[in-house]
């Protein structure tokens, strides 16, 4: 068993987060974290062969499951209060735990529930996807979508811990595993110039699972998000940095209905646009922007080239939780692992970089 323990500092919200192999199937680390005699799993009927393994290790506890359809499509108000319902029919109690073990969609609706079920209950997450394990089990935001946003309905509820096993995406199917990586070019993007040049050198080791790579690449993508939150629980000021490309992205998924992009497909395209607009601000030089649209193609992401009607973005994004006395916050680069929030951005400019075909 392989172990890395980071530490978000939040005070008394503070947590661990463990990052290594065969970390799930020891299952001491979870067992630590539930301090009632109750416990209530949320995942998805593809994870049953991992199941068993929590069941036995719950055998002593009132366990209950909850299958949630699979789909960012079923990240919605209804499914949560199926979600609250089953635990009321079940008679959880305050002191239940509630564990979401799946990717983003199970954390995110997973949290909300544990948010507001008896005015807050103990959770905890284990992701089963790339993209959970490095960015959306980590820092407590809890949500669901509305037709008109992603996100739009949810609260801050941090968890007692995060288990991050890479041994869990063995299985992870190829298109997912790879929009999973999105998020992880946005860490060296955004934070770490020398992660950034990691990843361009080892490309071929990530896209071939390759443990000691991915272990790096998740270790440090958690390692650099647990820095950020700690600095900015709430979203108000640094840990803005971590939606590049998501404005953009949050966009496109709305408008293909959460089923034509996966999120990572989505903010990677995002990124491309949002870096396009870095370099027709000024911000960013052109070799950097060639570079990084150069790294995100290598990875498998296809340009933004066939896109909505720039109109149809540009009013999705209107809807955007960046949005701030009706301007968008757009978070641009100013250099390879430095980003900056940008409020200046006119609908001219917009629209040019959404109907450019470079």
């Amino acid at each position: 068993m392989i172990a890395h323990t980071i530490s978000l500092s939040l005070g008394e919200s503070s947590y661990p987060i463990y990052v290594g192999q065969q970390i799930f199937s020891d299952l001491t680390l979870l067992l630590r974290h539930i301090h009632g005699k109750q416990v209530f799993v949320v995942t998805q009927e593809k994870l049953v062969p991992y199941i068993a393994l929590l069941q036995a290790a719950l055998a002593s506890y009132q366990c209950d499951f909850f299958y949630l359809p699979d789909g960012e499509q079923f990240k919605t108000l209804a499914q949560w209060q199926k979600i609250l319902e089953t635990l009321i029919q079940n008679n959880h109690e305050r002191s239940t735990t509630l564990i979401a073990f799946g990717g983003g969609v199970v954390g995110d609706i997973t949290g909300f529930a544990a948010a507001c079920y008896q005015r807050g209950v103990n959770y905890l997450q284990i992701p089963t996807t790339l993209i959970a394990q490095v960015d959306a089990a980590i820092g407590g935001k809890t949500a669901v979508n509305h037709p008109s946003g992603k996100n739009r309905i949810g609260a801050f509820h941090q968890p007692q811990c995060v288990i991050v096993d890479i041994d869990l995406l063995k299985t992870l199917p190829e298109r997912e595993y790879v929009a999973g990586l999105a998020e992880v070019i946005k860490y060296g993007l955004i934070y770490d110039t020398h992660f950034f040049n990691w990843l361009e050198e080892n490309r071929a080791a990530l896209l071939a699972r390759n443990t000691k790579a991915l272990l790096h690449a998740v270790h440090t993508s958690a390692h650099i998000k647990s820095q950020i939150v700690s600095q900015d629980e709430r979203d108000q000021d640094l840990r803005n940095v971590l939606n590049f490309g998501h404005t953009f992205g949050h966009a496109l998924e709305v408008l293909g209905n959460y089923q034509r992009w996966l999120h990572g497909e989505a903010v990677a395209m995002g990124m491309m646009l949002a870096t396009r607009l870095s370099g027709d601000l000024g911000l960013l030089s052109r070799q950097d922007v060639t570079r990084i649209v150069n790294c995100l193609h290598a990875y498998g992401f296809a340009s933004p080239s066939v896109l909505p009607p720039a109109t149809d973005i540009l009013k999705a994004m209107q809807h955007d939780k960046k949005v701030r006395d009706g301007k968008i916050n757009f978070i641009l680069l100013t250099a390879i692992g430095r980003a900056e929030k940008i409020a200046t951005v006119t609908k001219v400019q917009l629209q040019a970089v959404l109907e450019s075909d470079s």
